[in-house]
Protein backbone atom coordinates (compact mmCIF):
# COMPACT_ATOMS: atom_id res chain seq x y z
CA UNK A 1 0.00 0.00 0.00
CA UNK A 2 1.37 3.25 -1.01
CA UNK A 3 0.50 5.76 2.25
CA UNK A 4 0.37 9.44 2.04
CA UNK A 5 2.26 11.52 4.79
CA UNK A 6 0.01 14.78 6.32
CA UNK A 7 2.53 16.28 9.03
CA UNK A 8 0.40 18.48 11.46
CA UNK A 9 1.21 22.30 12.30
CA UNK A 10 2.32 21.54 15.17
CA UNK A 11 4.81 18.89 14.37
CA UNK A 12 6.28 21.51 11.64
CA UNK A 13 6.82 23.80 14.11
CA UNK A 14 8.75 21.23 15.83
CA UNK A 15 10.69 20.52 12.98
CA UNK A 16 11.43 24.51 12.88
CA UNK A 17 12.32 24.58 16.09
CA UNK A 18 14.75 21.83 15.87
CA UNK A 19 15.90 22.59 12.54
CA UNK A 20 17.10 26.59 13.81
CA UNK A 21 18.40 24.73 17.24
CA UNK A 22 20.91 22.94 15.12
CA UNK A 23 21.66 25.57 12.44
CA UNK A 24 22.80 28.23 15.63
CA UNK A 25 25.15 25.37 16.56
CA UNK A 26 26.43 25.12 12.82
CA UNK A 27 24.43 24.74 9.44
CA UNK A 28 25.74 21.59 8.27
CA UNK A 29 24.65 19.86 11.26
CA UNK A 30 21.20 21.62 10.28
CA UNK A 31 21.30 20.22 6.99
CA UNK A 32 22.21 16.24 7.91
CA UNK A 33 19.30 16.49 10.49
CA UNK A 34 17.22 17.68 7.95
CA UNK A 35 18.22 14.52 5.82
CA UNK A 36 18.00 12.36 8.75
CA UNK A 37 14.46 13.49 9.30
CA UNK A 38 13.48 12.80 5.46
CA UNK A 39 15.31 9.40 5.74
CA UNK A 40 12.88 8.55 8.50
CA UNK A 41 9.79 10.12 6.86
CA UNK A 42 10.57 7.54 4.05
CA UNK A 43 11.61 4.39 6.03
CA UNK A 44 7.89 5.10 7.70
CA UNK A 45 5.97 6.33 4.72
CA UNK A 46 7.37 2.72 2.71
CA UNK A 47 6.70 0.31 6.07
CA UNK A 48 4.32 2.61 9.14
CA UNK A 49 3.13 -0.47 10.71
CA UNK A 50 7.23 -1.96 11.45
CA UNK A 51 7.14 0.53 14.38
CA UNK A 52 5.73 0.15 17.92
CA UNK A 53 2.83 1.55 19.33
CA UNK A 54 4.02 3.11 22.01
CA UNK A 55 0.38 4.72 23.26
CA UNK A 56 -3.36 5.86 22.09
CA UNK A 57 -2.41 4.29 19.00
CA UNK A 58 0.51 6.10 18.28
CA UNK A 59 3.67 5.01 16.54
CA UNK A 60 6.91 6.34 17.13
CA UNK A 61 10.24 6.22 14.92
CA UNK A 62 13.74 7.52 16.16
CA UNK A 63 15.93 9.18 13.84
CA UNK A 64 19.12 7.10 13.14
CA UNK A 65 21.88 9.81 14.45
CA UNK A 66 19.79 12.14 16.44
CA UNK A 67 17.84 11.92 19.69
CA UNK A 68 14.36 12.84 18.27
CA UNK A 69 11.59 10.94 18.43
CA UNK A 70 8.66 10.89 15.39
CA UNK A 71 5.28 10.52 16.51
CA UNK A 72 2.53 9.56 13.93
CA UNK A 73 -0.88 7.36 13.66
CA UNK A 74 -2.25 5.85 10.78
CA UNK A 75 -5.38 6.10 9.31
CA UNK A 76 -6.79 4.52 6.18
CA UNK A 77 -4.21 5.09 3.59
CA UNK A 78 -2.64 8.31 5.76
CA UNK A 79 0.49 8.71 7.53
CA UNK A 80 -0.53 11.34 10.11
CA UNK A 81 2.58 13.30 11.69
CA UNK A 82 1.17 14.79 14.93
CA UNK A 83 4.76 15.37 16.86
CA UNK A 84 8.41 16.13 16.72
CA UNK A 85 10.17 15.86 19.70
CA UNK A 86 13.73 15.42 21.53
CA UNK A 87 14.00 12.14 23.71
CA UNK A 88 15.72 13.72 26.72
CA UNK A 89 14.85 17.32 26.79
CA UNK A 90 11.59 17.62 29.35
CA UNK A 91 8.34 19.17 27.25
CA UNK A 92 4.80 18.97 27.57
CA UNK A 93 4.19 15.86 25.41
CA UNK A 94 0.46 16.17 23.79
CA UNK A 95 -1.25 13.17 24.07
CA UNK A 96 -3.96 12.38 21.30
Amino acid sequence: MNYKILILDEAKKDLKDALVYYKDINQKLSDRFLISFKDSLALIKENPLSFQIRYDNVRVQMLKTFPYLIHYSIYNDTVVIKLICHSSRDSELNIF
